[in-house]
């Protein structure tokens, strides 16, 4: 795979960057060590490798359900900094 200017501008509109020429450059020497990297691991033998689906032996380790204390309503809204009858609030945002 070829990195070029293109494809930079491209991941640059993706991802909502902006960069100067040296920047671009730089992203592109990156990427390319990156891929040449890539490129070396599928240079190792794999061949009776099984495949790794689990990073330890342990299989579905799970706690046990337990109750824990609920808090009124009125103890929840205690030490809110701002809060509207039953509610908390908090600033708008987008």
């Amino acid at each position: 795979m070829d990195i070029n200017n293109e494809m930079i501008d491209r991941l640059s509109d993706l991802a909502k960057l902006e960069f100067n020429d040296q920047e671009r450059e730089n992203i592109k020497n990156d990427l390319n060590r990156i891929l040449s990297y890539f490129e070396k691991l599928n240079e190792v033998d794999t061949n009776g490798v099984e495949p790794l689906i689990f990073m330890s032996e342990s299989v579905n380790l799970l706690r046990e359900d337990e109750g824990f204390t609920h808090y009124s309503r009125e103890d929840a809204l205690k030490n809110a900094p701002a809060k509207d009858s039953d509610y908390f609030r908090v600033p708008k945002f987008r």
